[in-house]
């Protein structure tokens, strides 16, 4: 399995920090958010991992280049964003024919994803692709799903007024091999396209979740950065 790290973001939400600091770089008890996420990749076992970069991005090509993980990592450096489905279609050369694990490296998490790993490999047959979930008590702010017994997600709702539960995604992905195939390959290269808005509901039925055991947040606001702070 290779892994790709969603990190060009702007961190709008998180200024005045991020004003010299990209939100993949902002210390969580002294540790760059980034650390957690390759720490957390290499204890899974994955050597080939592709980090795309933008926004104060010779910082983190600076970081990278003394990570003790830097010989796994390729990185792309984004003059124009792309979102989060446009960067994974103009790199699909990376990942295209493999099983990917797709991570937001803003957001903060204290599982291991082992299970979420395991949970992959014993899919239905039909499933592409399993999605991390968590519970969120700010359910308009999030992409909330339906599933159904076998955790087969039926529903998936972006950010509505009136969401039908508290069930959300976490923006954490694992694709099969297939996927790229049926829901890559026709887009455009070099456009905009958001993954959660403009793919995931394409593989609605084709997807299962996974409720994460253990801490899962978005550090996008200077609340959610206190409180990962305290967590760890």
């Amino acid at each position: 399995m290779k892994a790709i790290l969603l990190a060009a973001g702007l961190g709008t939400r998180l200024k005045p920090l991020t004003n010299t600091i990209p939100k993949c770089l902002v210390p969580i008890s002294g540790r760059p958010l980034l650390s957690y996420w390759l720490e957390k990749l290499a204890n899974l076992g994955i050597n080939e991992i592709l980090i795309n970069v933008h926004y104060l991005a010779e910082q983190v090509e600076n970081y990278i280049s003394q990570s003790p993980y830097r010989d796994k990592i390729t990185i792309v450096k984004e003059t124009a964003l792309l979102g989060t489905g446009g960067t994974l279609k103009n790199n699909a050369q990376f990942w295209k024919d493999e099983e990917v694990i797709v991570i937001h490296a803003d957001n903060f998490c204290l599982s291991d994803l082992s299970g979420l790993i395991n949970s992959h490999n014993v899919k239905p047959a039909h499933v592409d692709m399993s999605l991390l979930l968590f519970t969120s008590n700010q359910p308009t702010q999030c992409g909330i799903v339906v599933m159904d017994a076998d955790n087969v997600i039926h529903e998936f709702h972006e950010k509505v007024s009136n969401p039908p539960g508290n069930l959300a995604s976490g923006a954490l992905f694992v694709f099969s091999d297939s996927v790229y195939e049926r829901y890559f390959k026709e887009l455009k290269e070099h456009t905009f396209y958001d993954l959660s808005k403009d793919i995931v509901p394409n593989m609605i039925g084709k997807m299962q979740g996974w409720i994460v055991d253990d801490e899962y947040m978005d550090i996008g606001t200077p609340e959610s950065y206190e409180r990962a702070q305290k967590l760890i």
